[in-house]
């Protein structure tokens, strides 16, 4: 960290100066919600309602679904601010990153602090009285392993992947212990689905950009995987384990056969550009990859609406 971080002061402070009280209302507001890293954030809603939706066997809780939706993306979000904030040094020397609101000099960092954590107050506020304590405290131990583990671990070892999965699936069994009040198995499948999930998701994104996170000083296992036989081998493996995790609500029969069908034929849509990446290393196969992994939730949480509504 350097001084200038440690003194809250920006190393653009001259741009921020020039830039800020020129940028119009509307770049500002696209600059404060970038912060909350909208693609991610909607992910973990969607994985979110996909464990309430599961968890719910008789009528659904329209307001504790409500609440629900509401407080994981608030705290979600501030946390996505927050992590603007700790990696704003290393943003500035990646390509991808270096045009971010911090980076740039659009946004003071202590304005995005405030702004992180004025969101995961309010979402806590909102989940612990109004949604379930349970899922309060979830979304509190989601947020601080990514802010306070997972996120340190990604200049320290190759193992924050694996690390950075817990929180990334928290936000899922929230959603049946929003619904449920208490843990269970299905509880426990659907968080392995984005447990799992998301390593494939990582190990494409570190192949996309290895050059980028070496830079950075960040420690991958794609970073010295020339022939790409580690980050292969990863992601078949975990996209085994997913297919499978993802079959396990049918097994215990919270879902019908509209949900079964409908994963298996997903298992094998997913296992395509996986397993030809593993043939060609390419970076445009590995953004193929990428793109199953964002269509995924949304088709599984599609699924098991389907069965949940279906009435068989």
């Amino acid at each position: 960290m350097t001084d200038a971080l440690k003194n809250n002061k920006p190393r653009t402070l001259d741009v921020i100066s020039v830039t800020l009280p020129h940028a119009s209302k509307k770049t500002l507001l696209a600059d404060y919600i970038s912060l909350t890293k909208p693609e991610i954030t909607f992910l973990v809603t969607l994985s979110a309602l996909a464990g309430f939706i599961l968890a719910s066997s008789g009528n659904i809780d329209g307001w504790t679904l409500f609440w629900t939706l509401l407080g994981i993306p608030l705290v979600s979000a501030g946390g996505a601010a927050l992590n603007h904030v700790s990696e704003i040094d290393f943003d500035a020397t990646m390509k991808r990153t270096a045009a971010r609101p911090l980076p740039s000099g659009r946004i003071l960092p202590e304005h995005a602090r405030y702004f992180g954590y004025g969101l995961i107050v309010l979402g806590l506020s909102v989940l612990c009285p109004l949604a379930n304590p349970l899922t309060g405290v979830l979304a509190a131990v989601s947020v601080s392993l990514y802010l306070y583990v997972y996120t340190p671990l990604k200049r320290i070892t190759p193992y924050n992947t694996l690390v950075g999965t817990i929180p990334g699936a928290l936000p899922a069994l929230g959603g049946w212990t929003a619904a449920t009040g208490g843990f269970g198995p299905g509880g426990w499948a659907i968080f392995a689905v984005l447990l799992f999930w998301q390593m494939p998701h990582f190990m494409a994104l570190a192949w996309m950009y290895r050059k980028d996170y070496q830079r950075a000083g960040y420690r991958m296992w794609t970073i010295g995987d020339e022939e790409g036989n580690l980050t292969s081998a990863l992601m078949i493996g975990f996209s085994i384990l997913m297919i499978l995790s993802s079959l396990a609500p049918a097994a215990l029969s919270l879902t019908g056969p509209i949900y079964l069908a409908g994963a298996i034929l997903l298992a094998f849509w997913f296992a395509f550009p996986v397993i030809h990446f593993s043939k060609t290393r390419s970076v445009q196969d590995a953004k193929k990859v990428l793109m199953a992994t964002v269509y995924y939730i949304p088709l599984l949480l599609l699924l098991i609406i389907a069965d949940r509504f279906s009435g068989f």
